[in-house]
């Protein structure tokens, strides 16, 4: 409510990239081995099958949530937008081992800023897939989503998403 009476988000900007959180291969989000990604039931995004096992931050924000098995970080940019890294399909399972955490809940980061680290050879072994979505999981605050046509990312370098909100 008081953001409504102040107007802290009207001078903000409604426009927000999105930029690779890993170096690897670009995956369309129906071509990520999980329903739940590919059919978009947590929102729009992308994957990514790493060549590397770092993740940075791929919008600039707030650390919004770190999951406790470090799987998956969640990130709000000051404008609104969520986004979420998931490392891998079904690595929930693992409970934390292969993946370490560098930030904690209410960080504040910006693109490229260090998140994560995993153990590709790890997952690779002991979870059904290292493709990594990369989700907006507030699709409907948004007025437009556009994915980038993309190949090869290299991490806090390359553009994937412009994002209007709405």
């Amino acid at each position: 409510m008081f953001k409504k009476l102040f107007g802290n988000h009207k001078n903000m900007s409604k426009d927000v990239n999105i930029f690779s959180p890993i170096t690897g291969q670009y995956v369309k989000i129906e071509d990520i081995p999980d329903p739940v990604f590919a059919q978009k039931m947590m929102g729009e995004g992308f994957g990514i099958q790493p060549t590397e096992g770092l993740v940075v931050s791929p919008v600039e924000g707030i650390v919004d949530n770190v999951f406790p098995t470090k799987h998956a970080i969640g990130l709000k940019t000051d404008n609104g937008l969520e986004v979420l890294v998931h490392i891998g399909i079904d690595t929930v399972q693992l409970n934390g081992e292969g993946f370490e955490m560098f930030v904690s809940s209410g960080d504040r980061v910006s693109v490229g800023d260090k998140l994560v680290q995993f153990d590709i050879d790890f997952i690779n072994q002991n979870a059904k897939s290292t493709i990594s979505p990369v989700i907006i999981t507030n699709t409907d605050s948004t007025e437009s989503i556009e994915v980038l046509d993309s190949e090869s990312l290299k991490r806090g370098e390359s553009k994937v998403i412009d994002v209007k909100l709405s």
